[in-house]
């Protein structure tokens, strides 16, 4: 089964992870936004190249999972760090409010089927991992989900769910599944200007919702929710890395470094044909050669 990479913004996996011990921002010898943008290039070069040797493999597959506060990154950073790659080996989710017929379900089965094939990258900007974050924030979202049991304890419910997201990764990782999930970590001073410059910008006004500055005031919540969640999932098989987000050159590349990384660690290679298929292309090659 697939065994994280180490790499210093990788979440531990004993519950030891405090937010208030990472930085939002890069370290002092972190490389300059010009060349981190060159560094990132040469990493989606060889993300192109792996990718096509995952596709041919066709024994894994692999999921990232992109969470993080408004305003961190993640459309940027999947649309940066992924452009080098064959959309046909690749896919991406965004998941939002829950449908009627999404409610009619568990809350990892809208997410379920959107896995990615064997041979496929699959990208989840955000995810199931909603369900233990805006819903622990807000949870009067319950009152709409239609659940056949409810803890008396809102803390034990959502232990359950954090079981089950537990669970269901292990599967996943069991079956080849290579799960890498990535919190882009913003300051909350970051995110304001960013907010601001949404605003001020007539060009990127779209992008702006008055329910982004309501959700400021929950900042401290969300903290706790994230530190919880990170702390009770991260696992070697399907492992969390706290990604610094108020340099955007710098936050795309290292999550390419760590795809990049973890991609090379897998038992993935072109298929070698045998002796028999050998002699069959040999006969093909004549045939063409002579038509």
């Amino acid at each position: 089964m697939f065994e994280a990479i180490e790499n210093e913004l990788l979440v531990p996996f004993d519950g030891s992870f405090k937010l208030s011990k990472v930085s939002c921002k890069p370290p002092k010898k972190a490389p300059g936004k010009k060349k981190a943008k060159r560094m990132l290039a040469d990493k989606i070069d060889e993300l192109r190249d792996l990718q096509r040797v995952l596709y041919a493999s066709d024994h894994h597959s692999v999921l990232l999972v992109f969470q993080a506060m408004d305003a961190a990154g993640k459309d940027g950073t999947i649309r940066a760090v992924m452009s080098g790659v064959n959309p046909a080996g690749c896919q991406v989710y965004s998941f939002k409010q829950p449908s009627s017929e999404e409610l009619d379900h568990d809350f990892l089965w809208r997410t379920a089927k959107c896995l990615p094939e064997r041979g496929r990258i699959g990208i989840f900007n955000r995810s199931y991992y909603e369900e233990v974050l805006v819903v622990r924030v807000h949870p009067g979202i319950l009152d709409n989900q239609r659940l056949p049991f409810r803890p008396d304890s809102l803390d034990d419910l959502f232990d359950q769910r954090l079981e089950s997201i537990r669970d269901h990764e292990k599967h996943l990782a069991r079956n080849g599944t290579v799960i890498i999930k990535f919190w882009l970590n913003v300051s909350r001073d970051e995110q304001k200007a960013r907010f601001l410059k949404r605003i001020d910008d007539p060009s990127r006004n779209w992008k702006f919702a008055m329910s982004d500055v309501k959700e400021r005031g929950h900042w401290d919540a969300y903290m706790d929710a994230y530190q919880d969640a990170l702390n009770k999932t991260s696992r070697s098989w399907a492992p969390w890395y706290a990604i610094p987000a108020d340099d955007k050159p710098y936050m795309r590349l290292r999550v390419a470094e760590i795809v990049v990384d973890t991609l090379k660690s897998l038992p993935i290679q072109y298929p070698t044909l045998g002796d028999e298929e050998m002699a069959k292309l040999s006969d093909a090659r004549d045939a063409l050669v002579g038509d």
